[in-house]
């Protein structure tokens, strides 16, 4: 009820603010007569004359009184026709402005119930927070166990616990290097391992760089049937150019992982877009068609680097895409491409260097 009352005083104060100084008297006798001010000059005039020598003293005294009794008349006859227009005019004014009170609110009360939500002013507040409130008890928590491990470095229970968190955030970064810290201080465990090496992928759109392999490498040398750490070995040889070890890798995990284990479509993507499956009858599967968008984009980069150049970041995707695809030799060149057109900047070719030792692209060393 009290935001009613203010909106509705609110709404009398501007209106007031527009017609009130219309409703005064001095709106209409402040108005200029034309008559008046032709007499007063007229004996402005006269004096001048008289300043001149042009008029004689008694004959000026004479035109001035006569202007004077004009002037007394016109004054007279303005303050008549004053009252006369300036209470029906203030009448009308008055009229205006009770309506406007009356009638402006009542429109912007019934536009605000047809288009507006007045029920929210009914509700209460921690109603109104009821959806962010998931996402606010996350921050909170979130929170709570930075504050806690800012204090206590070495729990690698936390590090392990805020990691995948750090993942649904979006938060690539922090998420390897929370797992980074909960091997340090848990010590290496195959799927710690493999959890660090697949958030270091995932940080990098994919592609599996020397570092998340040697984390795979690892996992496997500590559980050889680590299957989050075989699948992504195998999609490093399939981007290293070595694609029937890949299909080899892929099919073997395939083989030895139960029929509803939860990673089995994926290898059977990895697979078909290998063109190790043949495509379900009907059509041709997901991802060859997403795989032929992807090459098509990656075309279309290339073109337009070749004719128009680019960036050192854009030769850097240019080379990450072609490596994603198997393609190395593409990548290959696509790095020297890439030195040869940015080869008067020296952080430019840093980039492009740092990209070709992930991609582990030795041919394109410079």
């Amino acid at each position: 009820m009290v935001i009613w009352i203010i909106l509705l005083a609110m709404t009398a104060a501007a209106v007031m603010a527009v017609l009130w100084p219309l409703s005064r008297h001095y709106a209409v006798g402040r108005q200029a007569d034309p008559d008046t001010q032709f007499y007063r000059e007229q004996i402005a005039e006269i004096e001048r004359d008289q300043a001149r020598g042009v008029l004689l003293p008694a004959e000026a005294e004479a035109a001035k009184a006569e202007a004077g009794r004009r002037l007394l008349r016109a004054t007279g006859m303005q303050g008549e026709a004053v009252a006369a227009v300036g209470e029906p005019a203030l009448r009308r004014r008055r009229a205006a402005s009770t309506l406007a009170l009356s009638v402006i609110p009542i429109l912007a009360l019934a536009t605000y119930e047809i288009y507006g939500s007045p029920q929210l002013l009914s509700q209460t507040s921690s109603a109104r927070m009821q959806p962010q409130a998931g996402n606010l008890d996350l921050m909170a928590a979130v929170a709570q166990i930075e504050t806690h491990l800012a204090k206590n470095p070495q729990d690698g229970r936390g590090w392990e616990v805020i990691a995948p968190v750090y993942l649904r955030m979006g938060r690539a970064e922090d998420a390897a290097k929370a797992y980074e810290a909960a091997i340090r201080y848990l010590g290496p465990e195959a799927d710690r391992v493999a959890n660090y090496g697949e958030v270091l992928v995932l940080a990098k759109d994919g592609l599996v760089t020397a570092e998340a392999q040697a984390a795979f490498e690892r996992a496997v040398k500590l559980d050889a049937n680590s299957p989050k750490a075989r699948f992504y070995l195998a999609r490093a040889a399939a981007q290293d150019g070595q694609v029937e070890k890949a299909k080899e890798a892929y099919a073997a995990l395939l083989s030895t992982s139960p029929a509803d284990a939860p990673w089995t479509e994926a290898v059977k993507q990895e697979l078909a877009a290998l063109g190790a499956l043949q495509p379900a009858a009907g059509g041709a599967s997901a991802p060859q068609i997403g795989a032929d968008d992807i090459a098509r984009m990656v075309s279309g980069l290339a073109s337009r680097l070749e004719a128009q150049g680019g960036t050192a970041d854009e030769w850097a995707r240019l080379m990450r895409s072609y490596a994603v695809l198997g393609q190395r030799d593409k990548a290959v060149a696509a790095a020297q491409r890439a030195r040869q057109a940015l080869s008067q900047d020296d952080a430019a070719l840093k980039t492009i260097n740092t990209m070709a030792q992930e991609l582990k692209l030795t041919d394109a060393q410079p």
